[in-house]
Formats: structure tokens, C-alpha cells, sequence
């Protein structure tokens, strides 16, 4: 599928801007937002998920750099109207809403996963046969009105549902002002679970390829106020800032990366035992895409670079693991497939979470197996600007948002404590070296 693409981002503010980005939602900084379905789903169907898996979403929601909002709903409530008599919505609670189009007709290959989030969008009234109402204000959300007679009236589709998303982020970079548009983004991603009705469907699917064509319909499903703005104690979400020059060297040959440590302590680790835990990583950049449309390989790459993260397995050495990751971004800069050491274990895999610039993916084991995995790594795969040898791109440093959380489903173990404490005491030692030098 052949779109066009306005992903100029903030990060790259010396692009080439010509050609003059269209912005449908721009959010100060978090210019990342576009609206999955300004051009909506408004065909509807009674068998309304085969009608969003073939409503590909539109320009320009398919943009690498964007955070793509799409709507499921839990607006269910029937009218007693008698006009009404013998209509059911389309949805039920938690499914995908009628108004929301999908990524399946995209290049699995190539496109990234959208959408990335979902939120409220509403759902749409039907006789069960060829007539629909798509703006009940029962199964709508209310808001306020422009108009001079109306205090309020009925929003929905993704409208309503980029809107509600634009909140949370505003709300994320109210409580973090440092916190780059990178980041925003990969949070409300990586604090999005699925509704108990998509859960069911991702639970039905073993297959890693079954999994993504799933995420093509409502992401990583729908974000809170609570698990954005607040760690618990049974979840902890940790945040990395940082950047770096990917490569270096003449001819672009050397390859840079950065190796974070799991911020959890070992012991605690080590003391949940047999219990099961879910790491979820989230890793988020945004690139500059090529001019060019004459391909996606080598020097006609479409983005300008990429990154990756991979965990080192528990029986890997460090420097293992870093030979390793060279390794397999060559084969991605080669087209070719990797192979991972903890392949078995991740919901996705390596293979299928590399599309686009936001990368997510959980890996599920025992506390003491992921206490033995001390590190995971980010690092670069060429894109344009190492194949054509930019050298006006060649000092560029890339920044990058990298989010760590770790859950249990045990009640009566205490992540966060440990975790902070940990931490304050790094800050503590890192200020008093920072006094001795002064």
C-alpha cells in the first residue's frame, strides 16, 4: 500500500519542510497525534469487523511518527424508545467500535502497527439489518457545544477518541514537563492493556503472526489516567531518556549502542521465584523519512534510521549479548530474519515488533529466569542516511524514549518499594559525587 507520509518530526528540526507537513491535530509539542478516522468508517455493516479490516486507515495515520488513536467502546445502553424496538448496538463492551478503521490492508512487511492506542469512541445502533444510527447520544460520549442554544451535546468516532488521548497526554507532560515528545508517546502505548473482550481474542491465538494481524485492529488497547501518571505496587514502570550518534566512522561502519541495565534488584527478582512475571518494554524515536518513493531497500530506504531492543538471555554473557545484537542488526540491514535467545518467551518476537519507529513487546517468564537477564540493549539499523553516506546527516544524534515495566499477579509482593529504594539511593550517591568534584 502506497501512502504518502507527513512524518516531519520536532527531533530533526534542520529537515528539508518544503513541502509543508498538513497537521489534522497538533498538540504543542506533542505533535505526534493524528485522527485514525477524521475520514471515517461511515459504510457501516452489521458485520462491522469485517468492514473496519478492510477500512485501511487513512492519510495520515499511517505516519511512522504519529501516536494513531483509534476507538473501541463500552457504550452498550439501549433506548426504551419504542421507535427503537428490536435495535442492538453492533459492539459489544470492550470490542473495537464500528467507527474505527484498521491496518490490515497495509504492507505487513513494511507499515507499522496502527492503530497504537485505543480509547472511547462510541458505538452505532442498527436493526439488525440495513439501517444504522451512528450518532445515538446514548452510545456516544457527551461534551460541550458551540452552539449558543446547547450547553452540550454528542461527540464520537475517533474524533472523540484522539481527544480523550490528547487529555492524557497533556496530563502525562503536566506531571513529567521533561519528557520528550518521543516519551509521551511510548507512555500512554506502554501503559495500554486490553479490554477483557480483546484480551479473550489475544488469548485465543498462540501464533505470533496471529497476534499482530489482532494489534492491527486496537493496539495495545486502552490506556488509563491511573497506569499513565502512577506506578502501583505490584507494577513498577521505569523511564529512560537518551541519545546517541548511531554510527560512526567514514563509510557509517561502526556501530554505536547503549546497554541499560534492569533497573529491579536482583533479590527481588530472585524472591519471586516460580512466580510469573511479565516484563513489557516499550521503545520510542522518531525518524525522517526519505524524499524518495522508489523503493524501501538500501539506499531508497524509507526511514532514516531505526533502533532496536533486545534482553540478554539468561544464560548470555554480556559480551555475548552484545556480539549477538551485532549480529542481527546486520541481518536486519540485510533483510534477513533473526534469531533471538528468548524468542519462546516474548508475545510478539523480535521478527514482528521491528516495524515503524515504536516498538513494544512483553516477555513472560519466572522471576528467577528474568533475574538472571541483567541487560537490555538499544541499538541502531542503517537506514537512508547510512546508505547513502548523509554527511550532513552523519553527527545526528538520534534520541530515543526507552520504558521498562515489571508485573506480578502476586497480591502480596511489593515491587515499588525495593525498586525506589534502590533508586533513591543511587540519586544519593550520584549528588554526593557530584559535591566531591566541585
Amino acid at each position: 500500500m502506497n501512502l504518502p507520509s507527513w512524518d516531519w518530526p520536532d527531533a530533526y528540526p534542520n529537515a528539508d519542510r518544503t513541502k509543508k507537513a498538513r497537521h489534522p491535530l497538533r498538540l504543542g509539542r506533542a505533535e505526534m497525534f493524528r485522527d485514525l478516522c477524521t475520514f471515517g468508517l461511515h459504510d457501516y455493516k452489521s458485520d462491522y469487523r469485517a468492514n473496519s479490516e478492510v477500512s485501511a486507515v487513512e492519510d495520515p495515520g499511517q505516519s511512522w511518527n504519529a501516536l494513531t488513536v483509534g476507538a473501541y467502546t463500552e457504550l452498550t445502553d439501549t433506548p426504551q424508545h419504542p421507535q427503537y424496538a428490536g435495535w442492538v448496538p453492533l459492539a459489544n463492551a470492550g470490542e473495537l467500535s464500528p467507527h474505527s478503521r484498521t491496518s490490515h490492508l497495509f504492507g505487513q512487511r513494511k507499515w507499522p502497527i496502527k492503530p497504537d492506542i485505543c480509547m472511547e469512541g462510541g458505538n452505532v445502533f442498527s436493526d439488525g439489518n440495513q439501517m444504522f444510527e451512528p450518532k445515538l447520544p446514548s452510545l456516544s460520549l457527551r461534551s460541550t457545544s458551540n452552539a449558543n442554544d446547547s450547553a452540550l451535546t454528542s461527540a464520537n468516532a475517533t474524533n472523540a477518541a484522539t481527544a480523550k488521548a490528547s487529555r492524557l497526554a497533556a496530563l502525562a507532560m503536566g506531571r513529567n514537563p521533561d519528557y520528550w515528545p518521543e516519551t509521551v508517546r511510548g507512555l500512554l502505548t506502554h501503559s495500554a492493556e486490553w479490554s477483557p473482550a480483546m484480551n479473550a481474542e489475544v488469548a485465543s491465538n498462540s501464533s505470533k503472526t496471529a497476534r499482530l494481524q489482532l494489534l492491527r485492529n486496537y493496539g495495545w488497547g486502552v490506556p488509563t489516567e491511573e497506569a499513565v501518571l502512577n506506578s502501583s505496587n505490584r507494577a513498577v514502570t521505569l523511564v529512560t531518556q537518551d541519545q546517541f550518534v548511531p554510527f560512526d566512522g567514514q563509510s557509517f561502519a561502526m556501530r554505536r549502542f547503549r546497554l541499560h541495565k534492569l533497573p529491579w534488584p536482583t533479590e527481588v527478582l530472585q524472591e519471586l521465584g516460580a512466580n510469573d512475571v511479565r516484563l513489557r518494554i516499550t521503545l520510542s524515536y522518531f525518524i525522517e523519512p526519505t524524499a524518495s518513493r522508489r523503493g524501501w531497500r538500501q539506499r531508497y530506504a524509507y526511514a532514516s534510521h531505526s533502533l532496536r531492543f533486545d534482553l540478554q538471555g539468561p544464560l548470555e554473557t554480556q559480551q555475548g549479548f552484545i556480539s549477538r545484537i551485532n549480529r542481527e542488526a546486520q541481518s536486519d540491514e540485510d533483510g534477513a530474519s533473526r534469531s533471538g535467545t528468548t524468542s519462546d518467551r516474548w508475545f510478539l518476537g523480535e521478527n514482528q515488533r521491528k516495524l515503524g519507529s515504536l516498538h513494544q513487546d512483553e516477555w513472560h517468564g519466572t522471576g528467577s529466569e528474568l533475574a538472571m537477564c541483567n541487560s537490555v540493549a538499544v541499538y541502531p539499523v542503517g537506514g537512508w542516511w547510512k546508505n547513502n553516506n548523509c554527511a550532513d546527516r552523519r553527527d545526528f544524534p538520534v534520541r530515543y524514549g526507552l520504558l521498562l515495566s515489571l508485573t506480578t499477579a502476586e497480591q502480596d509482593i511489593d515491587l515499588y518499594t525495593p525498586t525506589a529504594t534502590s533508586y533513591a539511593f543511587l540519586v544519593r550517591l550520584k549528588s554526593l559525587a557530584a559535591d566531591q568534584l566541585r
